[in-house]
């Protein structure tokens, strides 16, 4: 493809109105900073789905971390985007602020020497993630396991993609489907959801070029009433994926339902520690409720129903500064995105 050559047919392109979705957080956000949109045709219209894993995770499951953060005896370990989520009631960030022994990092291993330096306590790591994570997640359950350490938990939100984008399928004419998430994967499933779905799938990277190559293909293809999945990330996706991360993920994971913010209960979409490795689990099951802060159309915005500017709190009562809703929190997030290009 030359890239010159696909921008000028993007920008000039007068067929029919075409929208497609990115599910991926790391496209959201290279989206917005490579000026994409600003090429792009007024008949081509990019949405954003559910593809940030702070964003779709439920209220109720800040609710359970700050609610296990009042035990003395817990350390709560999270990243750093986390923090600033809000619950029903509370953030993580308000919850530390109140006594809560509550901290960031920027490796989930890093808790095994916490852990191990500090047997008096019991540090459960909020566990957020997509396929992507997964794999890291059951890593530190094999060490743990391995040299005996019985202080930590894992307090799961942990979500496989393919149930979700069938639920926001509806009027959606192609999708970018998520890179990282591919490379554990592989492209197999979402072959079938093309197919499945009667749209094209496009596996891409993440720089501009990429992404231009990308949505130029979709175009194209819908345009020919193509509905395949065309891999053009594969010096890093394979068609089965990743098979070692998948096999040490099925060793401690299995597959259950999982409440997703704006989408309610998703069969299927969730993946929750298996009953022989349950000493692990801090209650990660039952995590269903999502009540969304006054005004706050978060779960609008995750589905691809409502733009971020269309939020009557974006930019106003809600900022990069002073988030009221989680998609202005992560940096993955489509209000956050969008904010830093207005």
């Amino acid at each position: 493809m030359d890239l010159p050559e696909a921008i000028e047919y993007l920008r000039n392109y007068n067929g029919k109105e075409v929208r497609l979705m990115e599910v991926c957080g790391t496209h959201t956000a290279s989206i917005r900073q490579n000026g994409i949109p600003s090429v792009l045709s007024d008949s081509i219209h990019l949405i954003t789905g559910p593809g940030c894993p702070v964003c779709v995770t439920v209220s109720d499951y800040i609710d359970r971390l700050t609610a296990l953060s009042r035990d003395d005896k817990n350390v709560i370990i999270s990243f750093g985007d986390l923090l600033r989520v809000p619950g029903s009631k509370s953030s993580l960030t308000q919850a530390k602020a109140s006594g809560a022994d509550i901290r960031y990092v920027y490796s989930p291993m890093d808790i095994i020497g916490m852990a191990k330096a500090d047997r008096e306590h019991t540090y459960i790591f909020a566990a957020v993630g997509f396929e992507t994570t997964a794999p890291v997640y059951a890593a530190l359950i094999s060490e743990a396991e391995e040299e005996g350490i019985e202080n930590i938990r894992l307090l799961t939100s942990l979500k496989t993609m393919p149930q979700a984008i069938r639920r926001v399928a509806d009027g959606i004419d192609g999708f970018l489907a998520p890179g990282h998430v591919a490379v554990i994967a592989g492209i197999n499933e979402y072959e079938e959801l093309a197919e499945e779905l009667n749209v094209p799938f496009a596996v891409s990277g993440f720089t501009g070029k990429e992404l231009i190559a990308a949505i130029y293909a979709l175009v194209r293809m819908t345009e020919n009433g193509d509905s395949r999945c065309v891999n053009l990330y594969p010096h890093a996706v394979k068609p089965e994926g990743n098979k070692d991360a998948k096999k040490v993920v099925n060793r401690f994971f299995e597959k259950g339902d999982a409440a997703w913010r704006g989408m309610g209960l998703i069969p299927y979409s969730g993946l929750y520690l298996k009953e022989e490795y349950a000493k692990y689990d801090a209650g990660s099951r039952g995590i269903i409720n999502d009540d969304e802060n006054s005004g706050c159309r978060c779960a609008d915005v995750i589905i691809g129903k409502l733009a971020p500017s269309s939020c009557p709190l974006f930019g106003i009562a809600c900022t990069p500064e002073h988030p009221v809703g989680a998609c202005m929190v992560s940096q993955e997030g489509a209000c956050y995105n969008e904010s830093i290009i207005h």
